[in-house]
């Protein structure tokens, strides 16, 4: 039976808005004065959730409030949640660079973290003496880093600047070397953030390599990323923090599925499509007014394998138009390489201002391969002339396929879509 490595117990941190500290002597005194009684912090009775969404009535709030899991040796334990869930503050105090406003953590073994640009590199360094600085940081012998040097310097593809100040680096270049050092200094612990995100297409799938190669070799890693195709390939466990706390916490695919799910409300609503701002550079003819997928009846992005894809699409015809063309293209979210694409003309006849143009778009099952896709629409005349654009930027979720059985066509290829269109009469 696995060992577990790290262990945190009732896990919270408590921020005032604003401020740096406590911001007042008044209250700093208030604390020192119940700590001398030996009573509990006043303050840790107070403050408001961590949801961006809402105003709150008080001056503090929790990043993190009671969080209590386990990670054996060998896991890679994937973390996901939107923006501001507490998901760098958790990982900053597993790595120990900020202190729990309340729990404990417990750790065995060597940890290092990768949680921004730059984190442990001295600027006026070279990246030689940042390789030796980091390793001693991370208690390892001189002889140790000299052994893997040479495996570093050649993962990280800096060679040619590795006797230049880190100052000089590009943010691409700081987190190629950062990863490869975090990576090949064998910690016990592997943290990394969502900085992979800052390299190239091509160091990123090197950086996958690298964290399945360290998990296989019984090291343990935990890993960040909004990326949901790497995550649900690299990692087995997922943890989902939502306003600070965990909403679940069991296998990969069960809390993407969740993951995309809090967006039902706030992404998929028809009026993020129907009433933005951000339109394609034309006189806007036709114009997206609903895009979702079904299966069968239900609204939902998130499909098996082994199950028909259909997208409902609606349209405004707000000035006359040359017939209407429709494209559609899947892309790959860590690359954003289109995978494969859908151009068909609906319309070749004139359409005039206060039609309605509906239609459906369905892919057979067992066509995608698993994995996430991220999404392109566009609507215009037959001459190609584009009159409107919906992409992930007008924050339409991406479609997330899973398997029946999580291990099987996993690494299916795409190459066309078969499909077909059916006009609304």
């Amino acid at each position: 039976m696995s060992k577990i490595v790290l262990r945190a117990t009732n896990i919270s941190k408590q921020y005032r808005l604003g401020q740096l500290g406590t911001g007042t002597i008044s209250h700093d005194l208030n604390r020192w004065w119940h700590k001398a009684r030996g009573k509990e912090d006043p303050y840790l009775r107070i403050g408001d959730t961590n949801d961006r969404t809402a105003k709150g009535g008080s001056d503090y709030v929790w990043s993190l409030k009671d969080i209590n899991f386990d990670v054996k040796e060998g896991d890679v334990l994937g973390i996901i949640g939107k923006n501001g869930a507490g998901k760098s503050t958790l990982l900053k105090i597993l790595s120990q660079v900020t202190t729990a406003t309340t729990g404990k953590v417990k750790i065995r073994g060597r940890i290092a973290a990768l949680l921004e640009v730059g984190t442990g590199f001295h600027p006026e360094l070279t990246g030689r003496e940042n390789i030796f600085l980091n390793g001693a940081i991370l208690g390892m012998t001189k002889p140790e880093i000299k052994s893997k040097f040479d495996e570093i310097v050649s993962f990280s593809g800096v060679e040619k600047y590795i006797d230049t100040p880190v100052k000089r680096y590009s943010s691409g270049m700081m987190v190629r070397l950062g990863f490869a050092v975090a990576a090949h200094l064998e910690p016990e612990i592997l943290i990394v953030d969502e900085v992979l995100a800052v390299g190239d297409a091509e160091f990123q799938k090197k950086c996958m390599g690298k964290i399945k190669n360290v998990a296989g070799e019984g090291r343990t890693v935990l890993f960040v990323s909004h990326n949901m195709q790497a995550m649900s390939s690299i990692c087995k466990t997922g943890l989902l923090l939502k306003n600070g706390m965990i909403d679940e916490m069991s296998d990969i695919s069960t809390c993407i599925k969740k993951y995309n799910g809090l967006f039902s409300d706030s992404v998929i609503g028809e009026t993020s499509i129907k009433d933005r701002l951000t339109r394609a550079n034309s006189e806007g003819n036709i114009l997206f007014t609903s895009i979702q997928a079904y299966l069968g009846d239900k609204k939902t992005w998130d499909f098996r394998y082994d199950e028909e894809i259909t997208f409902k699409i609606e349209c405004d015809v707000r000035g006359e138009s040359d017939g209407a063309l429709f494209y559609m293209a899947l892309l790959d979210p860590l690359s954003t390489d289109v995978i494969s694409n859908i151009k068909v003309v609906l319309k070749e006849n004139k359409l005039h201002a206060g039609e309605k143009l509906n239609f459906t778009v369905t892919i057979p099952a067992r066509t995608l391969r698993v994995g996430q896709f991220l999404l392109y629409y566009a609507i215009g005349n037959t001459k190609a002339k584009w009159y409107d654009v919906v992409d992930n930027n007008v924050n339409l979720p991406a479609l997330n396929i899973t398997s029946v059985d999580m291990d099987t066509h996993s690494n299916m290829g795409i190459f066309s879509v078969p499909y077909k269109i059916t006009l609304d009469a």
